[in-house]
């Protein structure tokens, strides 16, 4: 019997898993982790990306793996590692929602390796990528009917004011979300909804809109993917 043969019998896992097994498991996790957090990079959008959290996709599919290796089929084991890592506490904010189906594919196929379902941790990993890239390729889900938003704080006026005749002449339609008055009342910050005529540039609007004498602080922003005023 060889030593690593003799290691395992001594820690309970030799009647689960032969020392090459635990090795293909552990091979195996890592190499769907890379895959994971490559799908995540390619897939990502907007502001929120973070090479830490490539990194953790990798770690936690490696590491769910050896835990699912060191489990086995012990119930006692289940219960006590589940004490263990009661005492941690994970603070970190996830900014992207999205984020989080990556941890949990993470999860599974770090489950799926340590318990040498390779099949599905494969055909889980794979299937998840693709669908991925084809909603990413589409861009399923896109919020089109606010394609700008317009920000800018303009001088109380009373009237028509003359940002209007600017915003009638570029947008197709436009909608007032946020009104917000300076302490002083002399002065409002306004937030619009624009969806831009087809031959309109954005970077000319807000140039007209900065020409005005009353308008101050002009913001155009892509809202294509997410909505935050």
């Amino acid at each position: 019997m060889d030593s690593a043969t003799s290691t395992l019998l001594q820690e309970g896992l030799a009647f689960i898993y032969e020392p090459t097994d635990i090795l293909i498991n552990m091979v195996l996790a890592f190499v769907l982790g890379l895959f994971i957090s490559y799908i995540y990079k390619i897939t990502h959008k907007g502001l929120s990306y973070s090479q830490s959290f490539m990194l953790t996709i990798v770690f936690v599919t490696f590491i769910v793996a050896m835990v699912m290796m060191v489990i086995g089929n012990n119930l006692a084991r289940a219960f006590a590692l589940v004490g263990a890592l009661s005492i941690i506490r994970f603070r970190t904010v996830i900014k992207d929602t999205k984020d989080t189906a990556f941890i949990f594919l993470g999860l599974a196929a770090g489950m799926a390796a340590g318990t040498s379902s390779y099949f599905l941790a494969f055909a889980g990993s794979f299937l998840f990528g693709m669908i991925a890239l084809a909603l990413h390729a589409t861009n399923y889900g896109s919020f089109y009917k606010s394609e700008f938003l317009l920000r800018f704080r303009a001088q109380a006026v009373e009237g028509d004011p003359p940002y209007s005749d600017i915003i009638a002449e570029f947008a197709r339609t436009s909608n007032l979300l946020h009104v917000e008055p300076s302490g002083d009342a002399k002065t409002v910050k306004l937030t619009f909804d624009i969806v831009l005529q087809k031959e309109k540039d954005p970077k000319e609007l807000s140039r007209r809109i900065s020409e005005i004498d009353q308008v101050t602080e002009v913001t155009l922003v892509a809202s294509k993917h997410d909505v935050d005023y």
